[in-house]
């Protein structure tokens, strides 16, 4: 739906026929650490995400999942290999 709060006139997947379903009412601008994000859109003179209304609440936890502008380590996305398992396959190779 349109969204009728903060981004008027924009496409909102919180907005319900009864008004912005995201706790609070309303979306929140961006932080500092989202400027440079592909998802990011300027309405009012305010920087907001496409993807969440919260951008603050995704960086708590370190780095925003939804974030491109973060260029991750191959280390960082590598899975934990179980040894048991790591030994067993190098002896049937």
């Amino acid at each position: 739906m349109i969204c009728q709060t903060v981004k008027k006139g924009t496409d909102c997947f919180l907005m319900k026929s009864t008004g912005c379903s995201f706790p609070g009412g309303s979306c929140k601008p961006i932080i500092e650490s989202c400027e440079g994000c592909g998802k990011v859109t300027e309405i009012n003179n305010l920087k907001y995400c496409v993807s969440y209304p919260d951008p603050a609440s995704r960086w708590v936890a370190g780095t925003c999942n939804l974030a491109t502008h973060i260029k991750r380590d191959v280390e960082q996305i590598k899975k934990k290999i179980n040894p048991l398992k790591a030994s067993k396959k190098g002896i049937r190779s």
